[in-house]
């Protein structure tokens, strides 16, 4: 004996209601109407002890420790993130490194990525491009600050230096880090 469509509504609505899903009949068409009223007030509950997860959260608020070393190690390694430009005989090569030495960000003109839209792979267009191309990738890293101070006092006079920084800050990265709080 086959059931008609609306008595398997009726009984696929009263096994809904027996397993308490709420269900009620506003009128005795096909349509249900589900009742769902959620208690938002445990979404306001903080727990107690709290682990954060996020290696990087110090160094956001600017709470995190800075590796100082030695009076007299040069260059200074009193930074979170530095950002590097090594010009070579033949490319330009920019990376952003940890004060542990570790690269997290890097762009070079070796890459064919870059090469294929310059002239040249060294002069200070490239450069200026490669400021760019790493002020976008330290934004995707969710690397805002840097510490950008040449190895070499002297070399910040370069054109193609100047150009680097200007297009590293016009990308939207600041080229000084926060202060360290101090509590």
């Amino acid at each position: 004996m086959a059931l008609s469509s609306r008595s398997c509504l009726l009984l696929a609505a009263g096994r809904l209601q027996a397993r308490g899903a709420g269900l009620r009949f506003a009128s005795t068409t096909a349509s249900l109407r589900t009742e769902t009223e959620v208690d938002t007030s445990e979404n306001e509950i903080v727990a107690p002890d709290f682990t954060n997860r996020n290696p990087r959260n110090l160094e956001q608020l600017a709470l995190a420790r800075k590796e100082r070393g030695w009076k007299t190690t040069w260059p200074k390694r009193e930074f979170w993130h530095r950002l590097r430009l090594e010009r070579t005989q033949h490319y330009v090569e920019a990376f952003v490194e940890r004060c542990n030495g570790d690269v997290v960000v890097s762009a070079s003109t070796r890459e064919w990525a870059i090469k294929r839209h310059l002239y040249s792979p060294k002069g200070v267009t490239a450069c200026k491009n490669l400021g760019r191309v790493m002020a976008q990738r330290c934004l995707e890293a969710g690397i805002n600050f840097v510490n950008f101070k040449a190895v070499i006092p002297w070399e910040h006079r370069c054109d193609s230096i100047q150009e680097f920084r200007k297009a590293v800050e016009e990308g939207g990265v600041v080229l000084r880090e926060p202060q360290r709080i101090y509590q």
